[in-house]
């Protein structure tokens, strides 16, 4: 076999076995984030610590709040960010093959989850705070038709605006920011990252925020978000799949809190 046709095999090969490691490495960090939703939503009742008042709760809570959002953000959003985490290590194993320093898909990884943790502080502060103005009910539900139909009427607009449409834009196709805006080394792979992560809570946080109108632990819930932001990624026509979610969102949310006025 000539040297020609080796090297080509050879990047061939390593690209597979990276592949292969990274989808390895995601899938069990996956794995592992939703093991620890699924006992913690197992461990909690409506007399446990999550379940008190916030005021009695005290600040430490907060200190429990926000590993819990980070690890539902991780298991929420790693499965759809895959294919771009992939995507990043096909290319930087192929620019190191010909001698171009590349840091490691988990450097992009980690700067990407950076993000998403910032955002699950932020949704751990205001789960604090709605339980101290009882917004939410010790099942973390919200105790407000109001505050329920508002959100999914948010998240329903939000599908339409275009920066919703910009940011899907960039979460479903950023092979053209790799192939124009790449930056070398560790740092430019964490700064990657964190744009990279950006552009997900941009296109995301809306409907996150959907889980305190089900259940900020209910594990159909957050099944259903996860699955609803994968299939916006993936598939084929997802702009007309986000506008028509968005109608339903804003219907949903107008009825609930229609259903409130006509009670009372």
């Amino acid at each position: 076999m000539s040297t020609t046709a080796a090297g080509p095999g050879l990047l061939d090969a390593a690209v597979r076995r990276d592949r292969l490691l990274v989808a390895a490495a995601l899938l069990l960090l996956a794995v592992l984030a939703w093991l620890y939703i699924v006992h913690l939503s197992r461990s909690m009742s409506p007399h446990s610590l999550m379940g008190m008042p916030m005021p009695e709760m005290g600040a430490p809570a907060l200190g429990y709040l926000v590993p819990m959002w980070v690890v539902m953000m991780v298991a929420m959003m790693v499965p759809s960010a895959a294919p771009s985490i992939l995507l990043f290590a096909n290319v930087a194993r192929s620019r190191k093959v010909r001698g171009v320093p590349s840091a490691s898909a988990a450097v992009f990884t980690l700067g990407y989850l950076v993000v998403w943790a910032a955002y699950a502080t932020i949704a751990a502060t205001v789960q604090y705070e709605l339980h101290q103005l009882a917004l939410l009910s010790p099942e973390m539900i919200s105790a407000s038709p109001w505050l329920g139909g508002g959100l999914l009427i948010l998240a329903g607009v939000y599908q339409w605006l275009p920066t919703k449409g910009a940011c899907l834009s960039h979460c479903r196709s950023p092979f053209g920011v790799f192939s124009h805006e790449w930056r070398e080394g560790v740092p430019g792979a964490l700064i990657m990252g964190v744009r990279h992560g950006s552009y997900c809570v941009g296109c995301c946080w809306a409907l996150m925020a959907l889980l305190f109108v089900a259940g900020v632990m209910n594990l159909l819930w957050v099944a259903v978000i996860a699955i609803f932001v994968l299939i916006e990624k993936l598939a084929p026509g997802s702009r007309s799949i986000s506008r028509l979610s968005g109608i339903m969102l804003v219907i949903w949310g107008m009825w609930v809190i229609a259903a409130s006025v006509y009670r009372t």
